[in-house]
């Protein structure tokens, strides 16, 4: 790595000079290789990394670098011209859309790559969504448009059909396919040439005639959407007036930073070199700062009033944990955003949404990847890593002194699939729990149980593919072997119908007794609601310092199961009468009374099993298509659109996941290794009723 002294530089930096980007995109469309690109054009490399040759600094786990694709999200800060950028690279795998989620929490703008020979992808629109939830300024990035197949134009319309109308070039190839050797620039009217890849000199000039017809109708329709953001610019513009340079840039910059008007500039070039200046150029003219984002807001838990976040030094210090990751050199990292204030190394964090959980913040470090480099202190607006917090999770707010305010948390999927793993030998056996620890505590999405009736340890997570890469982290980098069973669905139960249902539990044995009765009301929820507790006893007829057992009594029951062993979800149920003895009552007996209230209940009301359906996307040669589509649908698929681009067709259907295991064999078959195909958890539907009888314990 080059010798840059990035934490002497990253002082220098005032809060509107920051950006916090992420690069976001389907897998295999070139974000890895494009943050590789910048790096290598800031100086921070010497030459560029290609993910297939295991050389890149933002994939630095074995498995990445093996496999060809980002599994975490890696940070790295790095500088152009007078700003510091804050990079995170994210996967594009589905089974890694957590890495995304939380990335994009913490964020202020996006980059969005896309394959110029693809145009958009089933994980460009997952992460599209993302975006959209938490209200990103982003810009399109159209990649690879210089290989065979890539095409700018179509990739544009591609965009508009599939993720927003309001996507508008600000340049234009210059050539097509192998032939492009630059860009046109629709803001300052000029293009940018160049003879290599490798040339960091650009040559300016005017933009060749063949292009000036396209270069004025698309200068025009970005024009026209852009100034409606600037009143005095439209007047001046409808008046008949010509905008600057600056006018423009200033326009285009106003309405790209600002969510509700939803305004997206789109690049294009094949990002491995040269054509990188596009996008750097453009993260710093038309991303937003921290100062230009909408701030955080927070909750007083002592006043329950809501508390903003203001990027300022000198306010209180908020910050949001995003990430934990082990770190083979400094140990547990804890990488964080800070909304507001400053903080030092050595101080005393408060985690809020921990209450009582204080812990020393030792080291702050800036991070390059898998680089890192001490720093004294982090300031409103910037991402660093923390050592030395040993308690605090994903999603956690961080505090100082008396500030006793949590942001809003991170929501994760519930995972949709599982695997007993066992360890091989009496030492691994020792150390499995511990490594299980690390990876759970890393990964909010992985979930660690055992089985009550078998004892063995289960491995829960939201695809195959993740399970398989933690299963490879668990041999390979914390040394413990393991033998692992076959992938299993996590099947739901539910109840079908509203019931009303008591259960006294007595107990006399000599001596003092058991005495609880509870009286329960059940009623289904809608697909996906969850489960929701309501006390509405009234009138003492149960003391209130037993709700709380009859609450644990009720989840102790639904998380085992009553018709197939699997968690219930989707229902609400309400404690609303009962009674108590004087000296027979006891939390245990209301605990027992609750857990058999509901089983009996769920019985009589009638039990459903849901399994969960996937969203896939099968991207095959048309002449494949028909032989795709039969097999979805043998496989209880319901196919709902094709998409057809450059000979080849996307499927998408929504499909057991059942039915999918093993599914990338057949369809290698079936194409004959041409197709691929990408799933993700959508929803949970009931299992058909000759299914599910066969599934029953």
């Amino acid at each position: 790595m080059a010798d840059v002294h990035v934490a002497e530089k990253a002082q220098k930096f005032s809060i509107n000079k920051i950006r916090n980007i992420g690069i976001i995109a389907h897998i295999d469309a070139g974000k890895t290789t494009t943050s590789e690109a910048i790096l290598f054009l800031t100086g921070l490399k010497h030459k560029i990394g290609v993910v297939h040759d295991g050389d890149t600094v933002t994939d630095y786990l074995v498995q990445e670098r093996e496999r060809g694709v980002t599994i975490v999200s890696a940070a790295v800060t790095t500088f152009w011209k007078d700003y510091r950028i804050n990079i995170i690279d994210t996967p594009g795998h589905v089974d890694f859309t957590v890495e995304v989620e939380r990335s994009l929490r913490v964020l202020d703008g996006a980059v969005v790559v896309l394959d110029g020979k693809m145009g958009v992808e089933a994980q460009t629109e997952t992460v599209w969504r993302q975006a959209n939830k938490y209200h990103v300024p982003r810009l399109f990035a159209i990649n690879k448009i210089n290989q065979t197949g890539g095409n700018f134009f179509k990739t544009l319309a591609s965009i508009k059909l599939r993720l927003t109308e309001n996507a508008y070039p600000i340049v234009l190839p210059i050539g097509f396919e192998k032939e492009i050797n630059g860009w046109v620039d629709l803001v300052n009217m000029k293009s940018y040439t160049y003879k290599e890849y490798s040339d960091k000199d650009l040559i300016e000039g005017e933009i060749p005639e063949n292009m000036m017809e396209d270069a004025l109708k698309y200068r025009k329709e970005l024009i026209e959407k852009a100034i409606e953001s600037d009143d005095v610019l439209m007047e001046k513009y409808l008046a008949g007036g010509e905008l600057t340079t600056e006018e423009l840039r200033s326009a285009v910059r106003k309405s790209s930073v600002d969510p509700e008007i939803q305004f997206y500039p789109v690049l294009g070039g094949d990002f491995r070199g040269i054509a990188v200046h596009q996008i750097l150029d453009a993260v710093v003219d038309y991303l937003p700062s921290p100062m230009e984002v909408v701030p955080a807001t927070g909750i007083d838990l002592k006043t329950n009033e809501p508390v903003i976040c203001q990027p300022d030094n000198d306010a209180p210090f908020m910050a949001l944990a995003f990430k934990v990751v082990t770190d083979p050199y400094v140990g547990r990292l804890v990488y964080f955003r800070v909304y507001s204030g400053t903080v030092e190394a050595g101080s005393y964090i408060n985690n809020t949404t921990q209450p009582g959980v204080k812990e020393r913040l030792g080291r702050i470090v800036l991070m390059h990847a898998d680089q890192r480099e001490d720093v004294k202190a982090v300031h409103a607006g910037e991402i660093a890593a923390a050592v030395g917090l040993k308690e605090t999770k994903t999603g956690d707010t961080l505090t100082l002194n008396d500030t006793n305010v949590v942001l809003e948390k991170i929501v994760f999927p519930d995972p949709v699939i599982s695997m007993a793993v066992e360890p091989k030998t009496k030492s691994d056996q020792e150390k499995l729990g511990l490594a299980l620890k690390k990876l759970a505590d890393e990964d909010p999405t992985f979930r660690i149980s055992t089985d009550p009736e078998s004892g063995q340890t289960l491995i829960a997570g939201v695809g195959e593919f993740q399970l398989e890469i933690k299963v490879d982290m668990l041999k390979r980098d914390l040394g413990v072997d393991v033998n692992v069973g076959a992938p299993q669905v996590a099947y739901r139960e539910t109840i079908k119908t509203a019931i009303d249902i008591e259960h006294k539990y007595i107990r006399q044995s000599g001596g003092r007794g058991q005495y609880g009765h509870v009286k329960l009301k059940m009623k289904p929820r809608g697909r996906g609601e969850g489960y929701e507790f309501k006390n509405e006893v009234v009138g003492g007829s149960i003391p209130k310092e037993y709700i709380p057992a009859i609450e644990k009594g009720v989840k102790e029951a639904m998380g085992k199961g009553v018709g197939w062993g699997y968690q219930m979800v989707d229902m609400e149920v309400s404690v609303y009468d009962g009674s108590y003895h004087d000296v027979d009552s006891s939390e245990m007996a209301f605990h027992i009374a609750a857990s058999i209230a509901l089983q009996e209940g769920a019985r009589k009301s009638g039990l459903e099993l849901l399994e969960p359906i996937m969203k896939v996307e099968v991207v095959t040669p048309d002449e494949f298509m028909g032989d795709v589509i039969g097999d979805l649908s043998s496989k209880r698929g319901m196919i709902s659109g094709t998409e057809a681009l450059n000979n080849y067709v996307t499927v998408k259907a929504f499909v057991p996941l059942s039915e999918m295991f093993g599914y990338v064999t057949n369809l290698r078959g079936m194409s004959q290794g041409r197709a691929s195909f990408s799933m993700e958890p959508d929803h949970y539907e009931v299992v058909p009723t000759n299914l599910a009888e066969k599934l029953k314990v």
